[in-house]
């Protein structure tokens, strides 16, 4: 499908920000709606005539800009559970309704595809591995709002409209867009910083996978026939990769240094789960390719070299408090008088 033209809502964010150079690469013609809350700057620098910058916000974005649209990306969302619990209100206005409005919109101007970016996080607490058929349950305002969107968007689809949910394991590895308030980038940065690592719930269970492997998905997903994913959810991550966090812990810490402290704390967050990956395997033949070791040296490396230089932007909900209590920020970065 390359020359095709996509559309990438969330397209500045964390794992937005590795994808749409990636679709560039592909050939794709790619136009990018976000915010922008993090800055423009990485992508203003790629200079491609073939991507078009959108400044505005998938609950009010005019229809129109879909209609040479081939494929959709909706990655637009408050992005993790704690930004979620902010203000749960306004995550279930964006998460649930905003991206099921781009579902709706894409179905109504004729796009062929539309491809959901979920998360794992819906499975909540688990005593067995979780596969796409497995017991929903949501405990957060972003991962309940998750799957709102998922129902929504699956019920739109037919024999014209093919939707397809992804639900991604906790991503980890460098961004343009970098984070640290994800749990491996995280645990790389107090070590960097202090030498010392601390987990809260050390027993709690989760799946991982490396960024770059999320972009492989997405490729993998737009090249695929419709009906090897029309009306599909597929977890998307490795078998190899689900670790309870004391061992992730154990597992980045001896991939960058022999010598450290550790300190486990607990903590009231309950969301426990493994996923399993096979499905995503047998139809799409998605197989990661790399490791939480392998992020780990390359982002403690970036940190010691000051190729990353760690700011406020790289966690979520500091940013999101800066704005807000910036005036000048928070009237540039708003749009019909809106912030969130």
């Amino acid at each position: 499908m390359s020359n095709k033209t996509i559309l990438v809502t969330g397209g500045a964010g964390y794992v937005g920000s590795v994808l749409v150079p990636a679709l560039l690469e592909s050939n794709y013609h790619v136009k990018c709606l976000d915010r922008f809350f993090f800055g423009d700057d990485y992508l203003l620098s790629l200079k491609n005539d073939n991507l078009q910058l959108i400044y505005d916000d998938i609950r009010w974005f005019d229809g129109k800009l879909l209609d040479d649209v081939d494929v959709v990306l909706d990655l637009a969302a408050l992005s993790n559970d704690p930004v979620g619990e902010l203000n749960p209100e306004k995550t279930f206005e964006i998460n649930h309704q905003g991206r099921s409005r781009v579902a709706r919109l894409s179905k109504e101007h004729s796009v062929p595809r539309y491809i959901l970016a979920s998360s794992a996080s819906v499975y909540g607490q688990q005593s067995s591995i979780a596969d796409e058929s497995a017991t929903i349950n949501p405990l957060t305002a972003y991962s309940k709002a998750n799957r709102m969107a998922e129902i929504d968007t699956l019920s739109l689809n037919d024999e014209s409209f093919s939707t397809t949910v992804l639900r991604f394991s906790s991503i980890y590895g460098i961004s343009p867009r970098m984070r640290f308030d994800l749990a491996v980038n995280s645990i790389i940065l107090d070590l960097f910083n202090s030498g010392k690592i601390i987990i809260y719930g050390k027993e709690n269970r989760r799946p991982f996978l490396h960024i770059k492997d999320a972009i492989e998905a997405y490729l993998l997903t737009i090249q695929s026939h419709s009906s090897k994913i029309s009306g599909e959810i597929f977890n998307v991550g490795s078998d190899d990769q689900n670790y309870c966090i004391y061992d992730l812990a154990k597992l980045v810490g001896d991939s960058i240094s022999e010598n450290y402290d550790f300190e486990a704390k607990d903590t009231s967050d309950n969301r426990s789960y493994f996923a399993s990956f096979q499905k995503i395997l047998k139809v799409l033949g998605f197989k990661p390719q790399f490791s939480v070791e392998d992020a780990s040296k390359e982002i403690y490396d970036a940190l010691k070299t000051k190729k990353i230089v760690f700011t406020k932007k790289m966690i979520t909900v500091k940013w999101y408090n800066h704005i807000l209590n910036n005036p000048d920020l928070l009237q540039k970065l708003s749009i019909n008088n809106k912030i969130l």
